[in-house]
Parts: C-alpha cells; structure tokens; sequence
C-alpha cells in the first residue's frame, strides 16, 4: 500500500464521494492514514484499544464526548483518548485524515443500528 510517488490529498479525496466511508491512503508502520468526506452524525463509539487522531482538512467538525463537545476548523487536530466514548458530526460536511492502527474498525464498539450512510469499515483502498 506504501507508495514511493506523492498522494494529492485534493485529488484523492476527489476520486470518491461516499460519506462517513473512510479511504486508505497510504500505510506508516502498523497505521493506515485514512481520508473521510462527513456531513450529518456519526455512531457514538469507543475505541478501548487505541487513540484516534484527527484533522480537519476542510470544513468543520465537531467531535461530542460524553460531558463536552470539540469544534475543529480547517487546519485543527484533536486526538480522542482510547476508551473515550465520542460522536463526529459536521452539519455543512467536511474532508478528515485520521490515523488509525491498521484493521481498526471505524465505528469501535458500537453495537446498535448503524444508519444506512454509515459504512462500518476498516477503511477501503483509494
């Protein structure tokens, strides 16, 4: 998966349009950097076993821990601790990168209805 030519992240995050369906750009070690266009709510879940690192790369997200909440502009990079209960959500949509251990499940532990525009993945390839 480890390329030895440059990622556009512009164009790789204009060669999909899902939402809430992460993609697999590149791989450092045992982490996938993934990209994710959102608009609308996410799943509140926990990752028990590792952190999940954040930044926006366009738009506005909010990120809704169990007794506050993070607004994150372009440019913003929040890390929600492992084991933290949270929720993404942007209200206009956003483009995201995240690092994540490889084989991480995007929706953690949440065991309930997953909404139809939710793809619980551990990310797709570009």
């Amino acid at each position: 998966m480890t390329s030895s030519a440059p990622i556009n992240l512009d164009a790789a995050l204009a060669s999909f349009e899902d939402l809430w369906s992460p993609r697999i750009v590149t791989r450092i070690n045992d982490y996938d950097v993934r990209i994710a266009k959102v608009q609308g709510e996410f799943v509140w879940h926990t990752h028990d076993d590792t952190d999940e690192f954040f930044l926006v790369l366009d738009g506005e997200l909010t990120i809704s821990l169990p007794d506050s909440s993070v607004a994150l502009r372009r440019g913003d990079v929040f890390v929600v601790p492992r084991g933290t209960q949270h929720r993404p959500s942007s209200a206009e949509g956003a483009s995201i990168l995240m690092f994540e251990p490889t084989g991480t499940v995007n929706t953690g532990d949440h065991d309930g209805d997953t909404p139809a525009h939710i793809a619980s993945t551990t990310g797709q390839a570009l």
